[in-house]
């Protein structure tokens, strides 16, 4: 993944002719603590975010269905600033994908889904910034021309305003860090 920070890793699936067993999560495997799991689902053509975070890292997987994950590096000096990913999550492969925060991300939904994520610190309505998920400035190859957003998606500023934002909360929370 050309975005430091960002991991897809791929799960061992055991079965046999009762069923099957995965492991998910491992602390070993990520260098932060999760403290909040959340579950969601999303019907066919659902967009949600594009969003950003100052603060918290999330760790997600598709449990069922299929999920495209719009990715933007945003974090100033980062390695892979500037970079942008698309990655497919299904759950028929299960696997799990680390976001960093500074990294945008969205979650465009082509079929009836659901997954679950982690999140490195509890959900705070000021570490929710956004941006327009189809602004030409973000750059994420989105397969389809629109989506159904939420309310709130639907109203969010242009990336350049996000970006900016978000790099000086990062900024700052360092400072007072």
């Amino acid at each position: 993944m050309q975005i430091a920070g960002v991991e897809l890793r791929t799960l061992q699936t055991h079965g046999d002719e009762r069923g099957s067993v995965t492991e998910v999560f491992r602390q070993s495997w990520l260098a932060d603590s999760y403290i909040q799991w959340n579950y969601v689902r999303s019907t066919a053509g659902i967009l949600r975010g594009v969003h950003g975070h100052f603060r918290h890292s999330d760790y997600l997987m598709v449990l069922e269905g299929s999920a495209l994950i719009g990715l933007k590096d945003v974090r100033q000096g980062s390695a892979g600033e500037g970079c942008t990913a698309l990655v497919e999550l299904r759950g028929e492969k299960l696997q799990t994908l680390t976001i960093p925060a500074g990294v945008a991300h969205g979650f465009y939904f082509p079929q009836p889904s659901a997954l679950i994520y982690a999140v490195t610190h509890y959900w705070d309505t000021a570490d929710e910034l956004g941006c327009r998920w189809d602004d030409p400035e973000l750059g994420i190859p989105w397969p389809v021309e629109s989506a159904q957003l939420s309310p709130r998606d639907a109203v969010l500023p242009s990336f350049s305003m996000f970006a900016k934002e978000l790099q000086e909360r990062m900024a700052s929370d360092l400072r007072s860090a």
